[in-house]
C-alpha cells in the first residue's frame, strides 16, 4: 500500500526534531571545545532554525461545491471521527483559512474582519495586530465544539452594491461574475477575510499547514492570497467534480492562478473528487472505471498535465470509510491513492530541497570549525620545531630565543592596526551591497510602482510598469553581485598577504550567490504576471486594488531580499571570524612559547616536559578533528537516510 501522507509526514516531523536535537548538541560540543566563533555559531543558530520552524503548505484550491473542505476532513481529521471543517450542503469556506500550529498561542480560531480590505495594511501587517482579529478560543479534546467553532468561516453578510464594491466583490465590467442581488437590493459577501486556526493537531505541530480557500470570486478579490500564499505552497491539490469535469469557472482559477512553471509540474495534483456520483446500479463496475477514467483524461487533456497527476476520489466515502474502519469502502474511495500521491510528491520533493540545503550547511560549518583546529594544529608543529630546536643549547641561547618571541609579539602587535584598516575598507564596500539589498530601496522601488499605476489610462500598461520594476530589481542584485566579486578579490588578495608575512592560514570565505535570488524574482515575477491578465484588466484599474496588488508584492519581495541579505552577512562573519580566531590563537601561542621558555630556563628538564606536552596536545588535536568529521558525518547520514544515529552526540568526548 505504500506510506500515506500522514504516516511520511510523522516521519518527516520525527527526523526534524532529531536533527535540530543533535545540532544543538553539537552547538555544546564545540563550545566547549573552544571551536564557536561567531561564523560557526551563526551557520549553527540558521540550520537550527531550519529545522525547527520548516514549514510544508499544502493549499486546498477549488470553485465553490467541489468538496473541498470534505477532503481536508478526509485526509486530516478522520481521527475525530465526525466532520470538523466545515462541509455539508449549504456550509462552505468563505475566506481563506489557514491551519497550522504555533506553541506559544493557546487553541484558537482568529478571524480577519472583511472590512480590513478598505484599508491599506497588506494582510501580513495585520497578522501582528492581533487586537483586530475576532478570537474563538478552542477545546481539542472537544470535536462537537471544533466543529461549531469552524462553522464561523462560512459566516456570511449582506453589504450594498457600493460597500461590495468597495471591498472587491463587484464589478461593474463583469456582471456575470457578481453575486446574486436579493429581494433588498444587498449583496451577500463573506463575513471574514482571513481565518488562523491554531490547534495542537499532531501534523500541524511537525509543521504543516494546511491552506483552505473560497472559490474564484474570492481569490480573485484577494491579492495576497493569489500572489504570496498559493505561489508559495509546496503543494497545490486542485479539486474539481467528477460529474461536471472541468468548469468555466475551474479553468478560470487553472488558468489565473495555479499555472506553474513545467519544472514544478509535481507540486499540482488535481483531484476528481465525488466519483461516488458515478456509481450507479445500473452499471457495471467495468462501465462506472471506464466513465471516470474518460473524465480523467479529457480533464488532464484540459489542464495540460500527465493523467497520472489527476487522482479520482470520493472525499465524503474516504471519510465515512476512515470513521468506520471500512477497509473495503476506503478502498474504493481511492483516498489512500491520493496520500500516497501526496507523500511521495509533496514529501519527497520538500525533504529533498531541506536535506541539500542541510547538507551544504554542515559542510561549510565543518569548514569553519576545521580552520580553528588547523590552526592550533600549526601552532604546535612550530612550537615542536622551536624547541627540539633547543636541545643542547646553552643558556644563552635560550635567552636569544625569548627575546627574539618578545621582539615577534611587538611586532605582530603592531600589525593589529594595519588589520583593522583592512576590516574598515572591507566593511566601507559592504555597506554598498547592504543598501542595495536594503529595505529602504526596496521601499523606494514598491513607492515608484504604485505611483506608475495611478496614472491615468495605466490600464493597457500594466505589464510594462511591473516589468521596469522587476528590471531594476535584478540590476540591484547584479550590481551587489559585481561589489561583492570587488570584495572578495580584495579578500583574497590582503588575506595572501597576511598569511606570507604573519604565517596566518586565512582563506576568503565563499562568495554569496546572489544569482539564485534573481531565479527567484523570476518566478515572482511570473506569478505576478498569470495575475495581469485581461480577466483582471478592470480590477487593475482601480488604484485601491493596484494598492493592495503592489503591497502583497513588497511582502513577497522583502523575504527575497532579506534571505540575499542574509547571506552577504553570513559571508562577512565567516571573513571576520576567522580574522578574530587566528589573531587570538597567535596572542595565546605567544604566551605559550615565552611560558615555554620560562620552563626551561628554571629547570633542566623543562624541555623535554614541554615536548612531552605539546607531542600530548597533537594528539588531543588529532581527535578532536577526528571527532568533528565523525559527528557532521553522522549528521549528514541522518538527513540523508533519515535513520536515527546509533549513538547520541552526548557521549561525545
Amino acid at each position: 500500500m505504500g506510506t500515506s501522507f500522514n504516516e511520511q509526514f510523522d516521519q518527516h516531523g520525527t527526523w526534524r526534531r532529531e536533527f535540530a536535537l543533535r545540532l544543538k548538541l553539537l552547538s555544546e560540543w564545540l563550545k566547549d571545545h573552544d571551536l564557536l566563533d561567531s561564523a560557526v555559531e551563526e551557520r549553527l543558530r540558521r540550520l537550527e532554525t531550519q529545522m525547527r520552524s520548516d514549514k510544508v503548505m499544502v493549499a486546498f484550491v477549488a470553485e465553490f461545491s467541489r468538496g473541498k473542505s470534505e477532503l481536508i476532513n478526509a485526509i486530516f481529521f478522520a481521527g475525530y471521527k465526525r466532520r470538523i471543517m466545515p462541509a455539508s450542503a449549504g456550509r462552505t469556506t468563505m475566506c481563506p483559512t489557514e491551519l497550522g500550529y504555533d506553541a506559544d498561542v493557546p487553541p484558537c480560531l482568529r478571524l480577519l474582519p472583511i472590512e480590513t480590505r478598505l484599508q491599506p495594511q497588506p494582510l501580513m501587517e495585520w497578522r501582528m495586530a492581533t487586537e483586530k482579529w475576532t478570537r474563538v478560543d478552542l477545546d481539542v479534546n472537544d470535536p462537537a465544539q471544533l466543529a461549531k467553532a469552524f462553522e464561523k468561516v462560512a459566516e456570511i453578510r449582506h453589504v450594498t452594491k457600493a460597500e461590495a464594491k468597495a471591498l472587491g466583490f463587484w464589478h461593474d465590467d463583469a456582471p456575470e461574475d457578481n453575486p446574486m442581488v436579493n429581494a433588498q437590493g444587498m449583496v451577500e459577501v463573506p463575513k471574514w477575510r482571513h481565518a488562523l486556526i491554531n490547534i495542537a493537531h499532531p501534523l500541524l505541530k511537525q509543521g504543516l499547514v494546511i491552506l483552505d480557500t473560497p472559490g474564484l470570486n474570492a481569490i480573485g478579490a484577494e491579492p495576497e492570497l493569489t500572489v504570496n500564499l498559493i505561489p508559495q505552497a509546496h503543494a497545490v491539490v486542485f479539486i474539481l467534480a467528477a460529474d461536471t469535469g472541468v468548469t468555466k469557472s475551474d479553468l478560470s482559477i487553472w488558468r489565473e492562478h495555479l499555472i506553474t512553471e513545467s519544472d514544478n509540474i509535481d507540486s499540482r495534483l488535481v483531484v476528481l473528487n465525488k466519483i461516488d456520483t458515478m456509481w450507479d446500479s445500473l452499471s457495471t463496475p467495468a462501465q462506472i472505471q471506464a466513465q471516470i477514467d474518460r473524465q480523467r483524461a479529457t480533464s488532464a487533456e484540459i489542464l495540460g498535465l500527465p493523467a497520472e497527476q489527476v487522482i479520482p476520489v470520493s472525499a465524503q466515502k474516504g471519510l465515512v470509510a476512515k470513521v468506520n474502519n471500512d477497509a473495503a469502502l476506503l478502498q474504493a474511495s481511492q483516498l489512500p491513492v491520493l496520500e500516497r500521491a501526496l507523500s511521495q510528491g509533496v514529501m519527497g520533493q520538500r525533504q529533498k530541497i531541506l536535506r541539500s540545503a542541510v547538507a551544504g550547511g554542515i559542510g561549510e560549518l565543518r569548514v569553519e570549525a576545521g580552520r580553528a583546529i588547523h590552526i592550533r594544529r600549526r601552532d604546535l608543529a612550530e612550537q615542536m620545531l622551536e624547541l627540539k630546536g633547543l636541545r643542547g643549547k646553552n643558556t644563552s641561547v635560550i635567552r636569544h630565543m625569548r627575546s627574539r618571541i618578545e621582539q615577534e609579539q611587538v611586532d605582530f602587535d603592531v600589525s593589529g592596526a594595519r588589520i583593522h584598516a583592512v576590516r574598515s575598507v572591507h566593511l566601507k564596500l559592504l555597506r554598498d551591497v547592504f543598501t542595495l539589498l536594503g529595505t529602504a530601496t526596496l521601499k523606494t522601488e514598491m513607492a515608484e510602482l504604485t505611483a506608475a499605476l495611478r496614472q491615468p489610462g495605466i490600464k493597457l500598461g500594466v505589464r510594462k510598469a511591473y516589468a521596469s520594476t522587476f528590471d531594476r530589481l535584478r540590476l540591484g542584485l547584479q550590481t551587489a553581485q559585481s561589489k561583492s566579486a570587488d570584495i572578495q578579490s580584495m579578500l583574497t588578495g590582503t588575506f595572501r598577504q597576511l598569511n606570507a608575512e604573519y604565517g596566518f592560514s586565512l582563506q576568503a570565505p565563499r562568495e554569496p550567490d546572489l544569482a539564485r535570488y534573481e531565479r527567484d524574482l523570476d518566478l515572482v515575477e511570473r506569478s505576478h504576471n498569470q495575475y495581469l491578465g485581461m480577466g483582471n484588466a478592470f480590477r487593475l484599474a482601480q488604484p485601491e486594488f493596484a494598492d493592495r496588488l503592489v503591497r502583497a508584492l513588497g511582502t513577497r519581495l522583502r523575504v527575497v531580499f532579506e534571505s540575499a541579505l542574509g547571506e552577504v552577512e553570513l559571508w562577512n562573519k565567516s571573513a571576520a571570524a576567522q580574522l578574530d580566531a587566528q589573531l587570538r590563537e597567535r596572542r595565546r601561542n605567544f604566551g605559550r612559547r615565552l611560558e615555554a621558555i620560562e620552563r626551561i630556563q628554571q629547570a633542566a628538564t623543562g624541555l623535554d616536559d614541554r615536548i612531552a606536552e605539546i607531542e600530548a596536545h597533537e594528539t588531543a588535536i588529532d581527535e578532536l578533528d577526528a571527532k568533528l568529521t565523525e559527528l557532521t558525518d553522522h549528521l549528514v547520514n541522518i538527513q540523508v537516510t533519515g535513520h536515527a544515529p546509533a549513538e547520541p552526540l552526548l557521549h561525545a568526548a
